[in-house]
């Protein structure tokens, strides 16, 4: 099949379901469905089959191209898996709503945007298709209304302020080199001063960091995040702001390539880029802790997590690579699968996202919470989850190449991650279950099932880690870095091995004997919900635990050292600038006079620079 036919497909597919649903909403959930699954089963078909084609000439006089190779088929798979689970979603979630059609060709449009941007031959394309997903993400966004509409117009800005910086780079390149092609620039690229090299990496930097929401980019993200649908949050986090993190594999090792990319500047363009992903990782899950709305401390997470996969890549070893790289396509599995959980909670709760409002669903909602804890581990990095693997390799790594600091940076951030995850888990599924969720049915069908892909794809390729690495590797080694010993259970080096089934065996053997010690114990006696104390105090039944309320002097304390200066510093700007075009916007009064005597003070202004520069 034609790379071509799959983007009319994906396109066609996303219009047609739109007019579908003006006929009937059944047909339409149902071709929508079908459309996305259909992707991820061409897409899985295109494995191993290397192509570029020309899909349109003459678009200003530049042909627009599509190719596909292991990089794009890695990324694509992931945009056609987490696109189709995030449909099936949404099929109970978005049940009732206003808008659907709207809703169900927005999705689409964004996967068929993503899949677009990594299919792409040529830059032009390449931006078209950039600017389709990002415009499509904004109407998502902006879907609630209300504060959504806030959260939206914040990303589009920092969206626009990135297609601008893409841009002014694509105009350098082709008045350079008279091409946008990525294999026809490539080279010219190669033979360029390192000063041009480093001006094309930043303002290509800066729009893929906006959209990974790399410090200090970030700030769009914890609102879009917050208010978007939770499916399209998991589509949000999980695949489409990672589109950044492609581009930063585009341009640092394809189109630079990996020798100029590692040895660019006095200080090393690449080293600098490090310390970024470690300070992205450390900030933004400390903050993450500090959330009680669900989504918003996954969001939070979602920066930071970032930081990892920026962190493995900058290194450019083929350790780090593989690690960072991994890391990518690991993240949509469990950050995605964390949004649908928070999604089903909140179509059971009827929007309750309050982590301090919830408590003891595990009694009624079973699957969602074994999709909880397998998501919270992969996000962690527990072993036998894929974010282990990951993680691992980026690790080790900092180590062989002696970088402690980095390396602890990254080891503060998992602690952190784990303390802000144990509080999701504490206080949505474990403990009392208020009385007012006595009655909370589990979640449909079409909820648990993305929930349960999801689920075994973390624990599959945190096992069998070799069949995504492989695919990792082969894209490293095309990057021009050093082949590294995978088998399918992990990667095997003189400075140690991976062996992930040895890890699993002594899991469990350790769980075994847990389970028997806990056999053989007294069992737990169920108690009323006002039987309870917690930090000495009577727990009312409104709340899941007194606490909730328990560090408050604590963060009156340092409240003031908790703002986000950089959104303020942003809002400010804003504010400023609105300010600014206001005052301009009062020269146009409508008065013919006023033009006139515009018109005469400006002659008057050339005539004074005119006499002054005869003096002169």
């Amino acid at each position: 099949m034609s790379l071509e036919l799959l983007l009319i497909i994906a396109f066609g597919g996303a219009f047609l379901t739109y007019l579908l649903g003006k006929l009937s909403s059944g047909v339409r959930n149902f071709f929508a469905v079908f459309i996305s699954c259909a992707l991820a089963a061409i897409v899985a078909y295109l494995y191993g089959k290397p192509s570029e084609e020309t899909f349109y000439l003459g678009f200003l006089g530049l042909p627009l191209l599509l190719r596909l190779n292991m990089l794009s088929w890695f990324f694509a798979i992931a945009i056609a898996v987490v696109g189709a689970l995030s449909i099936i979603f949404s099929l109970s979630y978005m049940k009732g709503r206003e808008k659907t059609d709207f809703y169900y060709l927005m999705m689409l449009l964004v996967n068929a945007g993503m899949l677009g941007i990594v299919l792409s031959g040529d830059l032009v394309s390449f931006y078209i298709f950039w600017e389709i997903m990002s415009w499509s993400a904004f109407l998502l966004i902006s879907y609630n209304r209300g504060p959504a509409l806030a959260a939206g117009m914040k990303y589009i800005i920092m969206s626009i302020v990135g297609s601008v910086a893409m841009l002014i780079g694509m105009l350098s390149l082709y008045a350079n080199y008279g091409t946008l092609s990525i294999s026809e620039v490539a080279p010219f690229v190669a033979s360029a001063s390192s000063g041009y090299i480093l001006f094309i990496l930043i303002v290509f930097s800066i729009a893929f960091g906006i959209k990974n929401a790399v410090l200090p980019f970030h700030t769009w993200l914890p609102d879009a995040h917050s208010e978007a649908p939770s499916p399209f949050s998991a589509v949000l986090s999980g695949i489409l702001v990672r589109m950044g993190m492609y581009g930063f594999l585009l341009f640092f090792f394809v189109i630079v390539g990996s020798k100029l990319f590692l040895g660019l500047g006095r200080d090393n363009f690449h080293y600098i880029l490090a310390w970024i992903g470690a300070i992205n990782i450390v900030i933004p899950t400390f903050i993450a802790m500090l959330q009680n709305d669900s989504k918003r401390l996954l969001a939070w997470h979602g920066v930071g997590q970032g930081g990892y996969m920026v962190l493995g890549v900058a290194l450019g070893t083929s350790l780090g690579v593989t690690g960072g790289t991994f890391h990518i396509v690991n993240h949509p599995s469990y950050i995605a699968l964390l949004f649908l959980v928070v999604g089903a909670v909140e179509y059971r709760t009827k929007g309750i996202r309050d982590l301090n409002s919830l408590g003891g669903l595990i009694k009624r909602m079973p699957i969602t919470f074994i999709g909880a804890l397998v998501g919270a581990c992969g996000l962690i990095g527990l072993p036998l989850t894929n974010g282990f693997v990951s993680k691992w390799l980026i690790y080790k790594s900092l180590i062989l190449q002696g970088h402690p600091f980095l390396a602890f940076a990254a080891l503060i951030g998992t602690w952190g991650t784990i303390l802000s995850l144990y509080k999701f888990l504490h206080n949505m599924f474990l403990g009392q279950l208020p009385e007012k969720y006595r009655n909370v049915e589990k979640a449909p069908f079409n909820m648990q099932f993305p929930i349960i892909i999801l689920s075994l794809i973390i624990i599959l390729f945190g096992i069998l880690p070799g069949i995504p690495l492989k695919v990792i590797n082969s894209i490293t080694t095309s990057f021009g870095l050093e082949s590294l010993n995978i088998n399918i259970w992990g990667i095997a080096s003189e400075t140690g091995a991976l062996n992930t089934i040895n890890i699993f065996a002594a899991i469990l053997a350790v769980g075994l004997i847990v389970w028997l010690i806990f056999r053989a114990g007294p069992k737990a006696a169920p108690i009323a919900q006002d039987d309870n104390y917690a930090a000495g105090a009577y727990v009312p039944k409104e709340k899941y635990h007194y606490t909730v309320d328990f560090y408050n002097p604590l963060y009156r304390m340092i409240s003031p050292y908790l703002r986000d200066f950089i959104d303020e510093f942003y809002m400010k700007l804003a504010r400023g600038t609105q300010k600014l075009c206001g005052g301009i916007r009062h020269v146009y009064t409508g008065d013919v006079g006023h033009y006139v005597m515009y018109i005469v003070l400006f002659l008057a202004s050339l005539i004074f620079v005119q006499i002054k520069w005869g003096i002169w």
